[in-house]
């Protein structure tokens, strides 16, 4: 018996051998025929590599006690310790809890609105109010954070602000909602879909304009109304690209907009704002635990990799529509 497994063993090496050489073959022919292809995506990949794929070394720094003056590999190895550190803390359930329910809200509330702008935009046949449309749903992404949360605190101002006054005119008092533990996601959340969603239209649209004239012309020969037409013609255009962008969202389930979290961070809201990013922020830079804040980011990474795969499997078995 043992000969002839060694034999098998000894076939299966020399196909794999066989296969290699013939691969590396084919490989040298296409970079010899397209040469000047691959030094087009010479830069794309030496940036890839540098800046993605050399910085995994650092991931040991999550498995360390990590001392600057004694380097990484000089540092001493501690296994799962920052791990365990994390879960047994006072904060680790408040943590994950709030990054993941401030996603999950936001992902449901935000998520659909791009598609409707889109569809909407889509049935405007005034070119110039369409781009007029189209600028000015666009320009809030270009806001930085700071200036976005400057606006929340003007605009919702206890003493001063435009939403209060308001409110003050129809009888009501006034309200510090920055201050406020229970307006915390609810302004994050609505902010945020007014500063991105008309730019992320921009994908929904692309998909629209793609679309064939003559379907929407058959349409209207067969007499179906624009309810209709975006019912069989418009939604079913859009469903491959919406399941590629579930997926890339649900990869970040446990990823906020630290900046914005912690400039919108007050003594009244920490118990929600008090974030997975803004942690880190605070541990790290504040308190220089970098091997517990690398493992804290690793643990992160994991779960989004997790979710972006089950999402993945789930969409190609239910739509046979997949990002990979």
């Amino acid at each position: 018996m043992q000969p002839v497994c060694g034999q098998i063993r000894r076939v299966n090496a020399r196909a794999a051998a066989a296969a290699l050489v013939s691969l590396c073959r084919r490989a040298g022919k296409a970079v010899r025929r397209d040469w000047q292809l691959y030094v087009l995506l010479f830069p794309a990949f030496a940036l890839v590599f540098i800046f993605s794929y050399l910085p995994m070394y650092g991931i040991q720094i999550a498995f360390r006690d990590f001392k600057a003056a004694f380097g990484i590999t000089g540092s001493q190895w501690v296994g799962l310790k920052n791990f365990t550190d994390f879960f047994e803390s006072f904060y680790s359930t408040r943590l994950l809890l709030n990054t993941l329910l401030l996603n999950v809200y936001g992902l449901l509330w935000s998520f659909p609105f791009p598609i409707v702008m889109a569809i909407l935009l889509n049935q405007i046949n005034r070119n110039r109010f369409k781009r007029f449309t189209q600028t000015a749903i666009y320009a809030p992404h270009f806001l930085s954070p700071v200036v976005l949360v400057g606006m929340l605190f003007l605009l919702l101002s206890p003493s001063s602000g435009l939403v209060n006054n308001l409110v003050k005119v129809f009888g009501g008092q006034a309200h510090d909602y920055m201050m406020d533990v229970t307006w915390f996601r609810t302004l994050f959340i609505g902010s945020g879909i007014w500063q991105s969603a008309g730019w992320n239209t921009i994908l929904y649209i692309a998909a629209l304009t793609a679309i064939d004239p003559g379907l929407y012309e058959a349409a209207t020969m067969d007499g179906a109304t624009k309810t209709q037409k975006i019912r069989y013609i418009d939604i079913p255009h859009l469903v491959p690209i919406i399941v590629m962008l579930l997926i890339l969202n649900s990869g970040a389930m446990m990823v906020s907009n630290t900046d914005k979290a912690l400039l919108m961070r007050t003594a009244g809201n920490i118990p929600k704002s008090d974030i997975i990013g803004v942690y880190v922020y605070m541990m790290g830079l504040g308190s220089g635990q970098f091997s517990y804040v690398a493992a804290i980011n690793l643990l992160v990474n994991v779960i989004n990799f997790i979710l972006i795969i089950s999402v993945n499997w789930i969409a190609r078995r239910l739509n046979n529509t997949s990002l990979f």
